[in-house]
């Protein structure tokens, strides 16, 4: 590592930082890794509520990157506590994975960390069905096209809904009781085992007691760290310890709120928080919607501005829009001011993090979507959370002129080209909110913060 992550000149700000949430207002893989990393030091405690191991975080130290899936970004402060809350699906292997991966580049983890006791447990078999389902849902085609919603095939979905279903579930707290673990699972996996064959899974039944021998292993492995996090949490609060609230995937993603059934399984917005760490909301004091100069999409689902074509192509070759997790090519197209103004209504957003403004360096011109033409010739201000009637509208565009000039070593605003400013400052009167910063590039130094 290059720099020292042990302090931050934040950390001598008088009084205590607010409590902060940061989430994502588009499709995801907005930058929210380089911003949590970037306010890790004003807070004390760097709190992960939401979503699995199909999200990714990351985040360029130096000439170090680190990419992150579980683990809240804050883990590279080593002075900082990181947990992870009761609304996250955690993959015990996987989670371990990252963590000595970590520790071999000279992370330190140990008592930093701390993992809820209610997060529940994405098993084999969750991603098993993932990937079956998948497969006869893209068997079924209609006119509409095949019925597959193009998830990471992680387990994500199919743990959270066991979650739901209660019986079935396996929460991180069961794991360090292997006996209790083996009865469960001997009930579970005669279920599973059903529905993975009825699905087309060609595979021996699944084996509770090598499972329950696997997961209490993994179990004794993460003991040290799973705890009861919401009264860890709320001893932060009564101790005025200042959190940041990290969001996986992002609000047009969300379970209830996002374009459905496009979506992920869980309440990526900040209306998340509360369910996913026992925090109620009224904490919350400051939330910062990260947003990209420009739209991306993984996977399936409408996307009304994109660009199938050159302009899409460089937007991706410039802004090196591959998926951290999956690696999969992101679709790309023209910023949809109408869906970021929805996600900052419903995340109640307090100020914006513009982030790959230098990726639009370089065109001519530049739209933005500002409304929505329905079917039936109207204009509308209204995002349309609903993926078949999202799927019919029309996308509205104003033009800028864009703007020549390489921006990655802007240090203020002011020193941006005009052009530049003008994109920034038709992105706040359309979305009503402050645009508090501005990346010009991957590095932590490469950040103009107007605040």
């Amino acid at each position: 590592m290059t720099d020292d992550r042990t302090t931050s000149p934040d950390n001598d700000a008088p009084g205590r930082t607010p409590h902060t949430a940061v989430v994502g207002l588009q499709w995801g893989d907005e930058g929210k890794g380089k911003i949590v990393d970037l306010l890790t030091g004003r807070h004390d405690v760097i709190v992960r509520y939401n979503g699995g191991a199909n999200a990714g975080h990351t985040v360029v130290v130096g000439d170090q990157r680190y990419a992150l899936h579980l683990i809240p970004a804050g883990i590279l402060y080593p002075d900082k506590l990181c947990v992870i809350g009761n609304g996250v699906v955690v993959d015990p292997a996987m989670l371990i994975e990252e963590m000595e991966a970590l520790r071999a580049r000279g992370i330190e983890i140990a008592s930093n960390l701390c993992i809820s006791d209610r997060a529940h447990v994405v098993m084999p078999y969750h991603k098993e069905h993932d990937a079956a389902l998948e497969a006869v849902l893209a068997s079924h085609v209609s006119h509409d096209g095949d019925l597959s919603i193009g998830t990471t095939k992680r387990g994500i979905g199919p743990a959270y809904a066991d979650k739901v279903h209660r019986s079935t579930a396996i929460r991180m707290g069961d794991l360090a009781d292997e006996d209790r673990l083996r009865r469960k699972l001997r009930v579970i996996c005669s279920i599973r085992s059903a529905e993975l064959a009825a699905l087309g899974v060609q595979a021996p039944p699944l084996d509770p007691d090598a499972l329950a021998h696997q997961y209490a292993a993994y179990g004794l492995r993460l003991l040290s760290h799973i705890t009861d996090t919401t009264y860890l949490l709320h001893d932060c609060l009564r101790e005025e310890r200042s959190i940041l609230f990290e969001g996986a995937n992002a609000c047009l993603l969300d379970i209830d709120h996002g374009t459905y059934p496009y979506v992920t399984s869980s309440n990526c917005s900040a209306l998340g928080i509360p369910a996913g760490t026992g925090v109620p909301g009224r904490n919350i004091e400051q939330v910062l919607g990260i947003m990209k100069a420009y739209t991306t999409r993984v996977g399936e689902g409408p996307f009304p501005t994109e660009q199938d074509n050159a302009i899409g192509e460089r937007i991706r070759k410039r802004g090196h829009e591959y998926g951290t997790t999956t690696n999969r090519p992101r679709r790309c197209g023209w910023l949809d001011l109408v869906a970021v103004r929805y996600s900052s209504m419903i995340c109640g957003v307090t100020g914006l993090a513009c982030m790959l403004l230098d990726v639009m360096s370089g065109f001519d011109e530049l739209k933005l979507c500002t409304h929505y033409r329905l079917g039936d010739g109207t204009l509308s201000e209204r995002f349309i959370p609903d993926a078949h009637r999202l799927s019919q509208i029309e996308a509205v565009y104003e033009t800028l002129p864009g703007w020549s000039q390489e921006i990655d070593d802007a240090t203020d605003r002011a020193a941006l080209p005009e052009n530049a400013q003008r994109y920034l400052q038709r992105i706040e009167q359309v979305v009503g909110v402050p645009i508090e910063i501005v990346s010009v590039g991957p590095e932590r130094t490469q950040t103009v913060v107007e605040v």
